[in-house]
């Protein structure tokens, strides 16, 4: 015995069946009820939303006569007369479907038209139905237009489309047109619901929103995809069985990815990236899976506490959101988007997924240097001994390991890889010549205000090196200063200058704070808005310049550098090459 599938089971029969186009089903009920009868329809919108579903039903309600035959045309057909049944079965003479597609031709327009001419067989109205109306050729389009504009009034015309931009500017303005939206993940997850519960196919919430997302948009693609899983499932559907079917990624990979990036960590990008091949989980749907994590993350991150709390997914979106700056998570989520088209460019795709990952790793913002303070010390730095050297400029993320004090002899090695430029004639300049500044001027050393510049400083170092901290907390901790200690309270409460705004959330403060009373220290922190004046950023940006100008004075002041600078007429120290070793 054969079974019907699912999308054709459960096909709308009435307006009253239809689900997640209110819009449009308002709008024909009205217009039903109160004989206000357009002459031509146009309905537009994404594959298996309804388009020729709604088709059907307005064709039944044109010419439902009742169950008793004396009905006339109704927002609620009754589904019992030889209409309302024969267009259900697809075999009523006077609705007649064109599928443009495959009929396309102006041949095809000028028979249908010739079919117009005849009044309906046995009906109340001939409806014809034009499906993928944009494939219609030019010409075909303008056989149509005057029949389209002017009918008899027994004939009602329905296009439907996916691509309206298609349409000729003529055709569109005789249609009334209903655009019909996709639908939303949790509106097919509940009709998908009702249906399972109907068939009595045992299943799972996990399940339902997996193909309600899988299905974007579509109810007959959520119908499809759930016959095939149930199918692949014998019979019952669990979030293991559908995920492997759809070769979605789980939410916590996509989170690793996102701790990874979040922490510039390139092997374990790659790492997670292998684990996904080996897996045999689609790197697509990795990329998908990404970019739903970071929406949701988006949202908690503008709006806190927005996300639908019922969603078990909604708790990981909410443990990314504070490792990544808003700006930082808008340009991953555009990756991931945007990587999708790369994907088939490459035979393997899992390294096409590697490179759409790294890619952020290429682009860090201006906050990654603050988050990533890469262990230099915030102590003062010992006085330079007799060393220096000229090395290659390297980003700032590759210093991992704390800047040593600058040496004062030059090898001959470094001496000769002083890039030379002809730019006119140069003579050996005095060190403020050849671009030698001075470094910025350190935070204030006098009274309280240093000694708790000092003791924040200190304790930051600590909780970096512990790793107590990390990403947007890590950077709060980084980038502001102590600017009082009120110890007339219990517990102290210890007042930070914080400049950034997406740094003074009560969140990041409580995690802060969390993190410095797990070193035995009892305190509240409070965050006011002003400009940090002696953070553990200032301290180590002050320190980093102080020791390139020491490098570089070094460097000016060498006895063989001065006689190269002499020797090649126009050769000069390229700014930024020489760096403390």
């Amino acid at each position: 015995m054969s079974t019907v599938v699912l999308a054709r089971k459960y096909r709308p029969r009435n307006f009253a069946q239809m689900v997640g186009q209110e819009h449009v089903v308002t709008a024909l009920t009205h217009a039903l009820t109160q004989d206000r009868l357009h002459h031509a329809y146009l309905f537009t919108g994404t594959r298996g939303i309804g388009k020729t579903t709604v088709s059907r039903i307005l064709a039944k309600s044109l010419n439902c006569t009742g169950a008793d035959g004396a009905g006339g045309v109704t927002a609620e057909p009754c589904g019992q007369c030889q209409a309302c049944r024969e267009i259900d079965a697809d075999r009523y003479i006077d609705y007649i479907e064109l599928d443009a597609a495959s009929n396309r031709s102006i041949d095809e327009i000028r028979d249908l038209i010739e079919r117009a001419a005849y009044k309906p067989g046995i009906g109340r109205f001939k409806v014809f139905m034009i499906d993928e109306a944009h494939q219609l050729t030019k010409d075909a389009f303008n056989a149509l237009l005057k029949t389209l504009e002017e009918p008899p009034e027994y004939l009602k015309f329905v296009l439907a489309t996916t691509d309206p931009e298609k349409m000729l500017p003529t055709v569109l303005s005789r249609c009334l047109q209903f655009n019909l939206r996709p639908m939303s993940p949790d509106t097919v997850r509940a009709h998908l619901a009702q249906v399972l519960a109907a068939e009595g196919v045992p299943h799972d919430e996990a399940s339902l929103r997996l193909l309600g997302r899988a299905a974007r948009g579509s109810m007959r693609d959520g119908l499809s995809l759930t016959d095939q899983a149930i199918a692949y499932g014998g019979g019952r559907l669990d979030e293991a069985v559908v995920r492997t079917m759809l070769g979605s990624v789980e939410r916590g990979r996509a989170r690793e990815l996102v701790q990874a990036l979040a922490a510039r960590d390139g092997a374990a990008v790659l790492a997670l990236v292998d684990a996904l091949r080996q897996r045999g989980q689609s790197a697509l749907g990795t990329l998908d899976e990404l970019a739903t994590l970071l929406q949701q993350a988006a949202v908690e991150q503008v709006a806190p506490g927005t996300l639908d709390a019922a969603d078990p997914d909604s708790e990981e979106a909410r443990a990314v959101a504070p490792l990544l700056a808003p700006d930082e998570t808008q340009l991953l989520y555009s990756m991931a988007l945007h990587g999708r088209a790369e994907l088939a460019l490459m035979p393997d795709e899992h390294a096409a997924l590697a490179m759409v990952l790294l890619r952020f790793l290429a682009f860090p913002s201006d906050a990654a240097a603050t988050r990533e303070p890469r262990g230099v010390p915030l102590r003062a730095p010992a006085p330079p001994t007799s060393r220096a050297s000229v090395a290659p400029i390297r980003p700032a993320s590759a210093q991992t390991a704390p800047v040593a004090p600058p040496r004062a002899e030059v090898p001959a090695a470094a001496a000769a890889s002083l890039a030379v430029a002809q730019q006119g004639q140069a003579t050996p300049a005095a060190p403020a010549a050849l671009g030698v500044h001075e470094p910025p001027a350190p935070p204030s050393s006098d009274g309280a205000p240093r000694a708790l510049g000092d003791r924040w400083c200190a304790l930051v170092q600590s909780l970096i090196e512990r790793g107590s901290v990390t990403a947007l907390v890590r950077e709060l901790a980084w980038s502001s200063a102590l600017i009082a200690i009120d110890e007339a309270v219990t517990p102290p409460v210890w007042r930070l200058a914080v400049e950034r705004e997406a740094l003074r959330q009560p969140l990041l403060a409580e995690r802060l704070g969390a993190a410095i009373t797990a070193t035995g220290t009892e305190m509240k922190l409070e965050l006011a808005s002003g400009v940090p004046l002696d953070s553990p950023a200032r301290r180590d940006a002050a320190l980093r310049a102080r020791r390139q100008a020491e490098a570089e004075a070094i460097i000016q002041a060498d006895p063989v550098v001065r006689e190269l600078l002499a020797t090649f007429k126009g050769a000069r120290i390229v700014p930024g090459s020489v760096k403390p070793a």
